[in-house]
């Protein structure tokens, strides 16, 4: 007969129970999901009615991709050598399916913050038994999360990394630099977390 867990104090469970105030923060972050589910739909159809014709959707997709802070050259350029496009180029659907790629990278984002997050410092799921449970939820924790959210954020970085320079005939070198610069940055954040938590993790297997 196994004995049941020692009852905690009133302050202790207090403080202990304080812990389902970030309830409100997921389900907010669901909420940010839905709309970003939306959004993905709207462009999707509007590039599908771009595709087959449709003026509204074309220039709505027109709209969305154009560069709406210039360099002054880049203006003096557009203005003798340019014309608004009347039908899908190459170049503009590949910028539409980076960006619905950028939005399902951050939806996936999304989900490891919501689903890991609850289950680090929330509450246990209980999903040891779903086929659908998450590969990395099963050794999920702060480390982990961390780790894994620095390379999404990284996957989105290269997205809008990718963009800019499809369209880097309207950016001055100085704005290709500094996103570039912070592209690495990124990078060699995420490389400084998985060395650390990997120093963290053979420390913690040598201790014992």
């Amino acid at each position: 007969m196994t004995t049941p867990p020692p009852k905690l104090r009133p302050l202790p469970a207090f403080i202990f129970m304080t812990r389902w105030l970030q309830l409100p923060l997921y389900l907010g972050l669901i909420l940010a999901q839905c709309v970003y589910v939306f959004h993905f739909w709207v462009e999707l159809k509007d590039l599908i009615g771009a595709v087959l014709g449709n003026d509204a959707s074309l220039q709505h997709i027109l709209e969305a991709v154009a560069v709406h802070a210039p360099s002054p050259e880049a203006v003096v350029a557009a203005a003798t050598t340019a014309h608004a496009p009347a039908k899908l180029t190459e170049t503009t659907i590949m910028l539409v399916v980076l960006g619905l790629i950028d939005v399902v990278m951050i939806s996936n984002l999304l989900v490891m913050v919501i689903i890991g997050g609850y289950e680090t410092f929330v509450s246990r799921m209980h999903l040891d038994t779903h086929p659908d449970q998450p590969e990395w939820l099963s050794h999920v924790n702060a480390s982990v999360l961390k780790t894994k959210l620095a390379m999404a954020i990284i996957g989105i970085s290269s997205i809008h990394l990718l963009k800019t320079f499809i369209n880097a005939a309207v950016y001055d070198p100085k704005t290709l630099i500094a996103q570039t610069v912070i592209h690495v940055v990124f990078l060699l954040s995420a490389l400084a977390i998985s060395y650390t938590d990997r120093i963290t993790t053979l420390t913690h297997n040598e201790s014992h």
